[in-house]
């Protein structure tokens, strides 16, 4: 998956897991139903999976390609 900031033409270009933790939240799941999921569907704790979804999305944020409301 990549992800286009249509704005100023840069892009980001996410693993299986970070399209698969972007593909929750655009269902609407919040970032700790995301990071059960992923708990749940790959082989990672569910501290990992927490730490993994909070980075990328504050990774997200911090690049203005999503809010954190």
């Amino acid at each position: 998956m990549v992800l286009l900031d249509e704005r100023s033409g840069r892009y980001w270009q996410l693993n299986g897991t970070g399209a698969l933790v972007v593909k929750f939240l655009l269902e609407g799941v919040t970032p700790e139903q995301a990071a059960e999921r992923l708990a749940a569907t790959r082989p990672v704790t569910p501290e990992r999976a927490t730490a993994d979804v909070t980075a990328l999305v504050a990774h997200l944020v911090k690049e203005k390609l999503v809010t954190d409301s």
